[in-house]
């Protein structure tokens, strides 16, 4: 399989240039010949003898920038002062903020915020601890936890390298469905004290929401959690992808005018959101499914290790078939890989059913090269943005604690999480439907309110929303 390159990144190189020994064309040179694209040059000062300049410059990724920046300072004539690239700049301090609703001008705002006239308010809740909801900010906060230990594709990085992703995604919550979000980064990996330390922060929030916390400790702490606490309990790693995924294929299915009940499905990857997309499309109506990991597909009769995968093996595989993925692959309709890059070939596409689909997620790089699958498939979705059908939980997590906010749900359960996903579905039109748009882009402004109803309407039918629903019908109206 040919290697898939991540997406190009602007980085900015300040130089000082001794114009006695070089010109700017020829570093401009010097750059083209490596591979660089100039895309901007901004004089910062200027003498008879030397000169200083930020230069932008398009690269691949980080080993190109690498590459580029040695070049330079192997040049007689250049001082290389810096580099930085777009990314970490708009890190510097953090991405996120908290800022008052209210100023505090003068001395009555003073007593009015905070001693002595908050005082009246503390003891409101103390005597009816449900006006935390309209008297505080629990109403519409969102705990982002993590222990750090499964963080994008670069595994267990700790808590500290763990918080650049938890603030984007509380900068996300904020802007598509206006939550207010806190990153907690945990700086243990002991499940039983993660459990206690997110009871113990509960009162101040209306929802956690876990992220990147390895499996199988994800399952233990997301199950605990639900069960103890009376907020919605959401690990976006699992639910999130799964209800996405579910989306794009009640859209794909379209196009091939095939049925959930009907097709066959095969998924790669047991993890936490493999095991979590199972769930969903079983649920959803799927009732041929196959989930294969690193020794073959899971069957009953065989004994694991892994008490998850046992009670997967029983929920799955109806024909009980054993053996690899080229062999259960045989007549499949649909390939969901949330595994690792390479394990789909050519060969096996080439065994499917008519119309195949295929969500290859793994990322960066997905289980087979979109390109090479393009000409041997019905629909291909992956988890990047620089190819057609991304399949992002984005579209997912600000819609589905937006509606459970509002109409103060006690849980997060499976017919909500499958009218996200129908809801999800539902925004991209009949005459918008085709192979290269099967799911709504992240900026589409429907998504979000479309998911919060969805949402609603699935809390109030299965009785755990806990809001007046006549005030909630008013706001949806």
């Amino acid at each position: 399989m040919s290697d898939v390159k991540n997406s190009s990144m602007n980085i900015v190189i300040r130089i000082q240039i001794d114009k006695t020994q070089i010109t700017f064309s020829d570093i401009a040179k010097e750059i083209g010949e490596a591979g660089g694209d100039i895309v901007g040059i901004d004089v910062i000062s200027s003498s008879k003898t030397h000169t200083i300049r930020d230069i932008t410059i398009n690269v691949n990724d980080q080993k190109h920038s690498h590459l580029i920046t040695e070049r330079l300072k192997s040049i007689e004539g250049i001082n290389v002062m810096s580099v930085s690239d777009r990314t970490f700049l708009l890190h510097l301090g953090g991405k996120i903020e908290i800022q008052s609703k209210n100023p505090i001008k003068n001395r009555d705002d003073l007593s009015r915020v905070y001693t002595p006239g908050v005082a009246q308010v503390c003891k409101a809740i103390s005597e009816e601890p449900n006006k935390a909801y309209s008297l505080t900010i629990k109403r519409n906060t969102v705990a982002v936890v993590s222990d750090g230990t499964a963080v994008l594709g670069l595994g267990d990085i700790g808590p500290l390298a763990a918080m650049p992703v938890m603030e984007g995604k509380a900068m996300l919550f904020k802007q598509m469905g206006e939550v207010d979000a806190f990153p907690i980064c945990l700086d243990t990996k002991d499940t039983e004290e993660i459990i206690q330390i997110v009871k113990s922060i509960a009162p101040a929030f209306g929802g956690i929401n876990l992220e990147d916390i390895a499996s199988p400790r994800c399952f233990e702490i997301e199950k605990r959690l639900k069960e103890e606490l009376d907020i919605p309990v959401f690990h976006d790693d699992q639910h999130g992808t799964a209800v996405v995924i579910l989306a794009g294929l009640i859209n794909a299915l379209k196009l091939t005018g095939k049925k959930l009940s009907e097709i066959k499905v095969v998924l790669t990857g047991i993890g936490a959101a493999g095991t979590a997309c199972a769930k969903i499309l079983i649920g959803a109506g799927v009732k041929n499914l196959i989930g294969v990991d690193r020794n073959g597909a899971l069957h009953r009769g065989e004994k694991y290790s892994n008490p998850n995968w046992t009670e997967f093996a029983n929920l799955t595989n109806p024909d009980n078939l054993s053996g690899s993925l080229s062999d259960v692959i045989e007549g499949a309709d649909v390939f969901i890989g949330v595994s690792a890059p390479g394990i789909l070939t050519v060969d096996h596409l080439k065994k499917m059913a008519n119309d195949p689909i295929v969500f290859a997620m793994a990322n960066p790089n997905p289980e087979i090269d979109p390109e090479l699958a393009e000409p041997h498939v019905r629909v291909i979705a992956t988890g990047r943005s620089d190819y057609p059908n991304q399949i992002n939980n984005v579209l997912c997590f600000p819609g589905i604690f937006r509606g459970a906010l509002d109409c103060r749900a006690r849980v997060i359960n499976e017919e909500m999480k499958i009218a996200a996903a129908e809801a999800i579905a539902s925004v991209v039109s009949e005459n918008e439907l085709n192979e290269t748009y099967i799911i709504p882009s992240v900026f589409n402004q429907k998504v979000v309110e479309k998911v919060r109803e969805a949402v609603i309407k699935a809390a109030y039918q299965t009785e755990v929303a806990r809001k007046d629903p006549l005030r909630v019908e008013s706001q949806l109206s």
